[in-house]
């Protein structure tokens, strides 16, 4: 659970609000008695029952999945005076059980379907997902209707579950950006139910009863003041009539009155922070017209301008003058904000910066915007309407977004608000919300963190009972379906083809929209690879491919590109998105720029700056060196994973050595292309061949396989970080298996009983549904061609750390001296079996999955291989697997934060 602040509150559209995240971490048609609405599309069916529940089901046949979304019209905008994180409490309350279904029930649900449910708390909606298989949805549909009806909020689950969200608290309050956010937001709508956010303190939680919960509750719950979106491979009809059982039946309530948004005027001041980045942070931050307004999708539009590429707040990036520049939204009903946000060197001059972000900003707002970059953002929302039919959790999410958030009728209302804008809207909105006056600015100095310190690594013996992993029964409603385990249809079925040049070319059709991708890999090991002394050299390469080609300047390429709506990137990792009409074109520009980068001389010198400012401030900056300290504590002394870059090593690089490290590196024999969408595989390897055909390599394929390491020796280092409140700790050591190696299904169905698979996990129930020490622990094996780790992260008060510590290395110690139960390893199977269909529910990680599965040299049919392998498991099998390769009292323990005591 979340609270959505810095995540899913920007809007789903545009990448000028997605990009904000980064750094700073769509007239309803209804009718009512139940009777369905006329859709407008074949394919979109909605209902408002009796009681008012609103109603939408999407069908999209992605994949056998389905996810459910219920949003409340209630968020931090109905929480009372004095108690900002209420609505956040009764979110993470509605896991803790209802009437009708324990919290342990419900933990055993979700992790029996595959483990995807969720849920955030926003400024005026509070929201639960579940992601499920399609054979599934009954279950969560019932899940939902118990929750709507009744909340138990008793207060001793209240006392427990407290402390997960203060340790969530502290989290967010350790984090700067986020700081820098709600300190913003209150500036700007101080006054108003705007001025905080969903979050909540620590002091207010202490405050808090389940009494006042379950108040807050029967206020806000209700089918009248809820929206649940059904979007999936479903029979709309018959899903509509299900519905219609479970919710039909429940009361409506009479909804107290919401509180009024009377907007002051803005004082123009200036805040800032020290920060645990490498880098600074400059933003100036406006207030903007809210999602009600007319104005609004011209502002919309005005973002996109302002950062596109060939823009000139972008142009700061290229000059040299910024490390990144974006303008993004954050759009609430009646008001929002919007932000330039740019990066400087530690030790840059942000002052000179803002000068520099206002002038641009004052010029557009004087002089108006080109035309052409308004045409290319409403290509570019075309674009991202289309892909959003790509992906089942983001359909219902967008259209949760439109009609819970925005109220509209649909996405598709957005996006028609947006064909009307004109040049002359978007230039009237910028120079009456440009109003750099009225700004408010705030700045993120980097401070460097303090020296490694040796800390206690396993603390003291405290005496704290492990959880008891006992059957918990299942309701009748869910035991059928949940009990039985088979073998998923999968969503993969390509064709696989080598090119004469040696690429490896993988086309998977689908129709679910008019759309194609093009996702691309080259097999590159940096560490391997870059010549010694020249460290850096990757870094510096990557940001030079965004400088165009031999026949394209930066600009030139970045227009060619808007002429179509294409999103695309180059390097390693290589890409390119397009409407259908528009593919071969698309992956003429990709090409071009993966096979023929421009690597100007100025662009180097600019970038070699850039690079070398940049690491730099990582070598002070605490994420870096804790990243540092756990690989030093795995790795021997001389392994390729401890190089680094140093400025130095920058400095000194060179446009030959540049291009000397592509033509080795860049191989078509070391790359494999994905081309996914409505298009056939003869279509698209005519395409691929046609630009990428070309492609030759020379000499002996390079080395790319990293060695074996031993078993590291134990240790513990603190980190020193006085922007955090709380400590962040990995737990890390080395496993000596390879990913070929059989006895890797064993490893994950153990680490899906520990500590893998959300609240139903032995360590989840030890660690924050029992003592509501840590808000989430995560655990994970990530094993390669040629070497292991295993990994246990977690975030606690300082003085946790070791009592926390404690705890895995004696669950560890379990998994290895005794046998899961029978239920445990069921619950394990039953979520890793479904994890391989849920993991398929969008094209984007279809592909994804198929390069992944390319580089550790898998065959493209693994899941169903691992699904097979699952169910022949036994619990002797998983216990002798964590006691031949897993070590409790082999682990390197990094904590970030205050030293722990």
């Amino acid at each position: 659970m979340d609270n959505g602040s810095l995540r899913r509150r920007l809007r789903t559209r545009g990448t000028s609000r997605t990009l904000l995240v980064a750094l700073l971490c769509t007239a309803l048609a209804a009718v009512t008695l139940g009777t369905a609405a006329a859709a407008e599309k074949t394919d979109v069916l909605r209902a408002t029952l009796a009681n008012g529940l609103r109603v939408i089901l999407v069908r999209n046949t992605v994949a056998p999945v389905v996810t459910t979304a219920v949003n409340y019209l209630a968020g931090a905008d109905e929480t009372p005076d004095g108690f900002p994180g209420m609505a956040h409490a009764q979110e993470h309350m509605m896991f803790r059980g209802n009437p009708g279904l324990s919290a342990d029930q419900l933990a055993d649900i979700g992790s029996l379907m595959g483990g995807r449910f969720n849920a955030d708390t926003r400024q005026t909606v509070t929201q639960y997902f579940f992601t499920v298989p399609s054979a599934d949805l009954d279950i969560a549909l019932h899940v939902e209707a118990i929750r709507m009806r009744g909340v138990d909020d008793e207060q001793a689950a209240w006392s427990q579950e407290r402390g997960a969200i203060e340790q969530e608290v502290a989290q967010d309050l350790s984090n700067p950006r986020y700081l820098l956010f709600t300190r913003l937001q209150a500036a700007l709508f101080a006054g108003t139910p705007y001025a905080h956010d969903a979050l909540g303190t620590r002091a207010s939680f202490d405050r808090t009863t389940g009494a006042m919960l379950h108040a807050f509750y029967s206020r806000w719950y209700a089918p009248n003041n809820a929206v649940l979106v059904v979007a999936g491979d479903i029979d709309l009809q018959a899903t509509l009539d299900e519905v219609r059982r479970l919710f039909g039946e429940m009361p409506s309530k009479k909804l107290p009155p919401r509180r009024a948004v009377n907007l002051r005027p803005i004082a123009a001041q200036s805040l800032g922070f020290a920060s645990d980045l490498p880098y600074g942070l400059e933003v100036i931050a406006l207030r903007m017209p809210g999602i009600d307004s007319p104005d609004y999708p011209a502002v919309e539009v005005l973002a996109d301008v302002l950062s596109n590429p060939r823009g000139d707040l972008y142009g700061l990036v290229p000059q040299g003058k910024a490390l990144f520049a974006e303008f993004a939204l954050d759009p609430l009903p009646k008001a929002g904000l919007g932000y330039a946000v740019t990066a400087f060197p530690a030790g840059g001059d942000a002052q000179a910066l803002e000068r520099q972000t206002r002038a641009i900003l004052a010029a557009i707002a004087r002089n108006g915007v080109p035309p052409e970059l308004v045409a290319a953002a409403k290509l570019q929302e075309r674009r991202e309407a289309e892909f959003e039919k790509n992906s089942i959790q983001g359909l219902a999410t967008v259209w949760s977004e439109a009609v819970a958030v925005d109220g509209l009728a649909s996405p598709d209302e957005d996006l028609a608000r947006i064909e009307r804008v004109t040049v002359a809207d978007v230039d009237r909105v910028a120079r009456r919300y440009l109003a750099l006056d009225h700004a408010v600015t705030g700045v993120l100095t980097p401070q460097g963190a303090g020296k490694p310190v040796a800390s206690a690594s396993f603390g003291g013996q405290e005496n704290i009972s492990l959880g008891e992993a006992r059957p918990t029964p299942l309701p009748r409603w869910a035991e059928t379906a949940l009990n039985r385990l088979a073998v998923p249809p999968s969503a993969v079925h390509p064709t696989v083809t080598t090119l004469a040049n040696g690429i490896t070319l993988v086309v998977q059709p689908e129709t679910v929209s008019d759309t194609i991708s093009l996702y691309g890999h080259v097999r590159v090991v940096p560490e391997l690879e870059v010549p010694d002394g020249q460290e850096g050299l990757s870094q510096v390469l990557d940001q030079l491919f965004s400088y165009g080609t031999e026949r394209l300047d930066r600009v030139a390429f970045q227009r060619a590109l808007d002429e179509i709506g294409a999103d695309e990137q180059a390097g390693p990792d290589f890409a390119v998105e397009v409407l259908a009409e528009n593919f071969d074109r698309a992956v003429a520009l990709l090409a071009d720029n993966e096979l023929h980068p421009a690597f100007p001389e100025k662009a180097l010198e600019v970038v070699r700056k850039q690079v070398a400012q940049t690491v730099a401030g990582q070598l002070e900056s605490a994420d870096y060196l804790a990243g540092r300290a756990i690989r030093k504590g795995l790795f021997p002394k001389g392994d390729p994973m401890l190089r680094e870059a140093l400025p130095r090593t920058v400095d000194g690089l060179t446009l030959q050595q540049v291009r000397d490290y592509y033509e080795r590196t860049f191989r078509p024999d070391l790359t494999t292309i994905v081309v996914i969408g409505n298009v056939t595989p003869a279509q698209a390897q005519a395409v691929v061949e046609r630009h990428f055909g070309s492609w030759a390599a020379s000499g002996a394929k390079p080395n790319t396989l990293l060695p074996p390491v031993p078993a590291n020796p134990p240790s513990a280092t603190a980190i020193p970080d006085p922007s955090r409140v709380q400590d962040n700790v990995a737990l890390a050591e080395t496993v000596g298996l390879t990913r070929a190696n059989p006895d890797y299904y064993a490893l994950q169905l153990g680490n899906n009983v520990l500590g893998g698979a959300l609240y139903s996990t032995r360590l989840s129930r030890d660690l924050r549904m029992k003592d509501g020490l840590v808000y989430s622990v995560d655990s994970y094996f990530d094993i390669t061609r040629s070497r292991g780790l295993y990994v246990v992260q977690y975030a606690c008060d300082p003085a946790n750390v070791s009592r926390v510590h404690d705890v895995v290395v004696r669950e560890l110690d379990a998994m290895r001296q005794g046998p899961v139960t029978a239920e445990e390893l069921h619950r394990a199977k039953a979520f890793l079996i479904h994890q391989i269909s849920l993991s398929e529910a969008s094209l984007q990680s279809i592909a994804q999955g198929i390069l992944r599965r390319s580089e550790l040299d898998l065959p493209l049919d693994e899941p169903t291989v691992a699904a097979r392998r699952y169910l022949a498991l036994g619990a002797a099998e998983v216990q002798a697997a964590f006691a031949k390769w897993v070590r409790p009292d082999g682990m390197v323990q990094v904590s970030q934060g205050p030293v722990p005591r």
